[in-house]
């Protein structure tokens, strides 16, 4: 697998665990998208359209044969066939499958801009981000993405669910 890319999930509608649970399965059914590693789910205040249910988030890292486009095709449907409906902006959703960073790429077009024009912005996002890749900045950004987390006033906005490791352990593929 030649490609590297991390995609936030999020949901708020009907079972939100199962929602995420069945896009991880839906997203890596296929051989050329493997499931690398994977945060802890959190459940987080939503943001921007605030009158409406608490989101689970998560972020997975996966390795893909697939292009960027052809990626977020697969996340797209992913989400028509959880019933994803775009009828308020950051209203509430069964699933949204973000592609935050794809290798060190950056790409503007039409369809998909890569980074994520707003992850850092979002604490939901960067928690879980940084839970699984430490290491990680922006292409282009000298800043790593713990300082823009540390800038963030809505962290508090953003409370575990379901551990990774420990106790109340979360695994999103059964074996």
């Amino acid at each position: 697998m030649e490609n590297t890319a991390f995609i936030a999930l999020g949901s708020n509608m009907g079972n939100r665990y199962d929602n995420i649970l069945y896009a991880i399965k839906k997203l890596t059914s296929h051989s050329d998208i493997k499931l690398v590693n994977y945060s802890s789910i959190y459940e987080t205040d939503p943001v921007g359209y605030e009158d409406q249910d608490l989101f689970l988030n998560m972020v997975i890292e996966v390795a893909t044969d697939l292009d960027a486009h052809e990626l977020l095709d697969r996340c797209l449907n992913t989400e028509l066939e959880l019933g994803r409906k775009r009828e308020i902006k950051w209203g509430p959703r069964t699933i949204d499958l973000d592609i935050l960073i794809f290798n060190q790429e950056n790409i503007e077009t039409e369809k998909l801009i890569v980074p994520h024009p707003r992850m850092h912005e979002r604490a939901f996002v960067m928690i879980p981000l940084l839970e699984i890749n430490h290491e990680s900045r922006l292409p282009l950004k000298d800043k790593p993405l713990e300082a823009w987390l540390n800038e963030l006033p809505d962290k508090e906005g953003v409370r575990i669910w379901k551990r990774k490791n420990g106790e109340d352990v979360f695994e999103p593929i059964e074996s």
